[in-house]
């Protein structure tokens, strides 16, 4: 099994704390509604919090579970496991992804994703081989921010 591993990050027109609480606590609330490529998404193992497996089926039919593995709600930071789904593909084990919500000197938010992509056998990924995973990671978090200016009452 090899690893390769990216970072990259996302700007958002919210502050952290409200990004955080609609990207990692109120995911199941919210992003079915933000996003027309989510159906639904439902914990079925766990409270949500540390240890907790929650499965997000996408419009097509398609799904993924992710496990939580670390929530610091004070600083921002979730750490999590996907484990299974048609987004693995052929060639990925498992992605492993640490996510950290910092406000910017805007008022804004700054999402920082670092992501390890722990693949079959000896397969390398390159930059150009997760492009689209990282296009559709913008468009979500686009979505989420979006879906909160739209709604300021929501994770305030």
């Amino acid at each position: 099994m090899g690893i390769s591993k990216f970072f990259h990050e996302i700007k958002a027109k919210a502050s952290h704390k409200r990004m955080f609480k609609a990207v990692m606590i109120e995911n199941a609330d919210i992003l079915p509604k933000a996003s027309p490529h989510i159906k639904k998404i439902e914990t079925i193992q766990g409270n949500g919090g540390v240890g907790s497996i929650k499965k997000t089926t996408f419009s097509d039919g398609k799904y993924m579970k992710n496990k939580i593995d670390h929530l610091d709600t004070a600083n921002g930071v979730a750490k999590l496991t996907l484990f299974e789904g048609d987004v693995l593909g052929d060639k990925i084990e498992s992605i492993s992804y640490e996510v950290k919500f910092e406000d910017s000197k805007d008022g804004e938010c700054v999402v920082k994703i670092t992501t390890e992509y722990h693949t079959k056998g000896d397969v390398v990924l390159k930059e150009e081989d997760v492009k689209a995973s990282k296009e559709q990671s913008f468009e979500l978090y686009k979505a989420y921010a979006d879906y909160l200016n739209a709604n300021p009452h929501v994770c305030a």
